[in-house]
């Protein structure tokens, strides 16, 4: 697309957001908008959110794409973009990028593992108009986090990285991603947070699609693990009010009821890949058959918002199947997770299994069970090869 047919198509964006006859056409385009720039890493997390096809180098967006699309999202409405990745540092544009965004009126944050990271970069970053950090650790001991991600040396880089953060003025965001192998270490986690003077730390507990989803039997947590994490997580919530904001989700096969997920799809939540899919959730690509327009197709991100096909197809609730299509809180959580449906039922518009009204349920919580007391501690590492498997 050209630049003229790049600014036409984002100046029109709000029109299109506003002309009716769309199931989509009481959904404003949302505040924040998840950019993952590249899926190049130098981590390997067995829990990645990327799928398990990594998009290469060469297909990512250039320069000056990533840059009309930060111009357009500007344009619509959009006040906050995440740069993620994969591992956004990877980039050798990202201050680029930064600055681009911050001069078109975007907030930006930028969500790393850090350890590609110098303090100098960081700086420039900052300087570019780089609003908050959010860095990823995978553990508060150097043996076991280095172990997760895969990186030697990972550990101590991602502290000092925290502290460059602080030092340079910016927000801090510790974000803690918790299974079987590291929830032992949640207090000492949230101590590390205190002490790297964060202020959020985010508690997730793995969630089973894609690289997760194949290392679920060396993630699955226990019950008993789950319930100490969550009384652990109120404690601190109440010991450090206004100090330490806490986030914390659980994990689905342990649930009763489904979480909204992404707020519902297609409704508060899209991302862009890196060669410019607009996507519903980090996941959505595992749904198979499946259309995701791009950037690069000639439809502005209004006109994807608004009516691809894509998002439409599990918009609102008149896709659902029974039980959801009668269930009294099917605009609350909207059906649960759609990728998650597809990966344990075989089919999108089914009743997500994280439901006690699915099918499904109990031999998903049974299977969570035994594989949380019996599963394995290997590692089937995220990489462009495929997965690599590592022992403990």
């Amino acid at each position: 697309m050209t630049e003229t047919a790049a600014s036409a198509t984002g100046s029109d964006g709000i029109a299109v957001l506003e002309k009716p006859g769309s199931v989509a056409e009481t959904f404003g385009i949302p505040l924040a908008v998840l950019l993952e720039l590249t899926h190049r890493c130098p981590l390997q997390c067995p829990y990645c959110s990327n799928p398990l096809e990594l998009e290469r180098g060469g297909a990512e967006l250039s320069t000056d794409e990533w840059k009309r699309v930060l111009s357009e999202l500007a344009r619509i409405g959009v006040l906050q973009v995440h740069f993620s990745g994969g591992e956004p540092t990877a980039r050798k544009d990202l201050v680029e990028l930064v600055r681009h965004a911050t001069e078109v009126g975007l907030y930006t944050n930028l969500i790393t593992s850090a350890v590609l990271l110098s303090r100098e970069r960081l700086a420039t970053l900052a300087d570019a108009g780089l609003a908050h950090v959010q860095i990823s650790f995978q553990g508060s001991e150097a043996s076991l986090a280095d172990r997760v991600g895969g990186f030697a040396g990972g550990h101590a880089k991602k502290l000092e990285v925290a502290r460059w953060t602080r030092e340079l003025d910016l927000p801090l965001t510790v974000n803690a991603v918790m299974h079987r192998q590291n929830l032992h270490l949640l207090p000492d986690i949230i101590e590390m947070a205190v002490q790297l003077d964060a202020d959020r730390l985010e508690v997730a507990n793995v969630q089973y699609y894609g690289w997760a989803l194949k290392n679920r039997a060396a993630l699955m947590p226990t019950i008993a693990q789950i319930k100490d994490c969550t009384a652990t997580v109120e404690a601190a919530r109440e010991r450090l009010k206004g100090v330490l904001a806490i986030d914390y989700v659980i994990p689905d096969y342990y649930a009763a009821r489904p979480k909204k997920c992404m707020g519902g799809w297609g409704r508060q939540f899209f991302n862009i890949s890196p060669s410019g899919k607009v996507l519903p959730c980090h996941a959505a690509e595992t749904i198979t058959g499946l259309d995701f327009p791009s950037v690069r197709d000639g439809a502005s991100i209004a006109e994807i918002w608004r009516d691809a096909e894509a998002f439409n197809r599990y918009r609102g609730t008149g896709w659902m199947q029974e039980p959801c299509a009668s269930c009294a809180f099917k605009e609350i959580d909207f059906g649960g997770c759609r990728c998650q449906a597809f990966a344990l039922a075989g089919d999108a518009a089914a009743t997500d299994p994280a439901c006690a009204l699915s099918p499904l349920h109990d031999r998903i919580f049974k299977t969570a069970e035994a594989e949380a007391t019996s599963g394995s501690d290997r590692f089937l590492y995220r990489n462009f090869a495929g997965g690599t498997a590592k022992d403990a």
